[in-house]
């Protein structure tokens, strides 16, 4: 057997004895991968998972995602952050209805004209749907591949995501399991923090790095960068029936569509400016950390209607209402009874 069979069968036969067992892995339609990738970018698996199947059940197949309303996807996603990859599913899901006759297309430039589906998700679409030989290169294989080959390369660098997928096609088996076997391996033993579990790898007797006593120095680390810091003031804004007072964001930027609780950019007065003089009590400060930056908010309670606010009961926001976590996790604070 040649040394790039030899690799394929090495990784498959450690994924079939270590691999993870995921629900759209073991239902693995075009439909489920689709949505699986969508939810599983710049997310953990173990927070996709209920999500996912909380999806499911809601949405199990391409129309009904399709004709549903914005609003009632945005709700089953809240929680999971980064709403923008909710509305490109959504918009996918329209698009294979209307252009491909309800079916997610395996041709790599109709998959890249769906919403949303780039260069990444269309091979992984390809791959672990319609077992086409493909490689989508993520962190975990990055990381993989410059320890294997002892390469001083960063994880995001373009000409080494090339190199290695090129590396990892000549050694291409069975590529739905092929490219899971390489994320489970990152995953589970070429891991990204701590020391590495070498000794659950099938390939510790030729990793470079390992050769070597290295395997923290690959791949290159990035320089940490420092969000920037955006303070705002938050109004938890009540009526008579203990209601809460909520708008919808604008269609773009931050958050967009989503809604909102009144808030300004600074201070107490900055409030009080922006929403009139209303009575204010100081219930408390909550932080929400963003891909780009941080919010520190702090948040009032005050008593009253305005012009252009929905007022919902608390109980319902949940349900009735796609309220983001940077503003659910407010509610935390709002005394009992209100």
């Amino acid at each position: 057997m040649d040394n790039e069979n030899r690799f394929a069968k090495d990784l498959l036969d450690w994924y079939h004895a270590n691999g993870r067992v995921l629900p759209w892995r073991s239902e693995p339609t075009p439909y489920r991968v689709l949505v699986s990738e969508f939810m599983l970018q710049q997310t953990r698996v173990d927070t996709v998972i209920p999500y996912f199947e909380r999806f499911m059940d809601r949405f199990p197949d391409l129309a009904s995602l399709a004709f549903a309303e914005e609003d009632e996807v945005l709700r089953l996603w809240q929680g999971l952050g980064y709403y923008s990859r909710a509305r490109n599913l959504r918009k996918s899901a329209q698009k294979a209805v209307e252009k491909y006759e309800n079916e997610i297309p395996s041709d790599p430039t109709q998959l890249r004209e769906l919403p949303g589906v780039g260069p990444y998700m269309e091979k992984a679409i390809r791959a672990f749907a319609f077992d086409i030989p493909a490689v989508p290169i993520d962190g975990n294989l990055m990381r993989v591949y410059s320890r294997l080959i002892a390469a001083s390369v960063a994880t995001d660098d373009a000409k080494a995501k090339k190199a290695a997928e090129s590396y990892f096609l000549e050694r291409l088996l069975s590529p739905r399991e092929f490219g899971q076997a390489l994320m489970d391996l990152g995953e589970l033993a070429c891991l990204p923090s701590g020391q590495p579990k070498c000794d659950r790898c099938p390939f510790a007797t030729v990793c470079k790095a390992h050769a070597t006593g290295r395997e923290l120095d690959y791949p290159l680390k990035k320089a940490k960068s420092t969000s920037p810091v955006e303070r705002r003031s938050v109004l938890l804004l009540l009526d008579e029936q203990g209601r809460v007072a909520v708008s919808k964001r604008p269609e773009h930027g931050l958050l967009a569509s989503m809604n909102e609780f009144p808030n300004v950019v600074g201070d107490k007065a900055a409030l009080q400016k922006v929403y009139g003089p209303i009575d204010l009590e100081y219930l408390g400060h909550k932080t929400h950390v963003f891909s780009h930056i941080k919010w520190e908010m702090d948040v009032f309670l005050g008593r009253g209607v305005l012009k252009g606010f929905t007022y919902i009961p608390v109980s319902d926001l949940k349900e009735k209402a796609a309220l983001p976590t940077a503003f659910a996790k407010l509610l935390s604070i709002l005394p009992v009874g209100r």
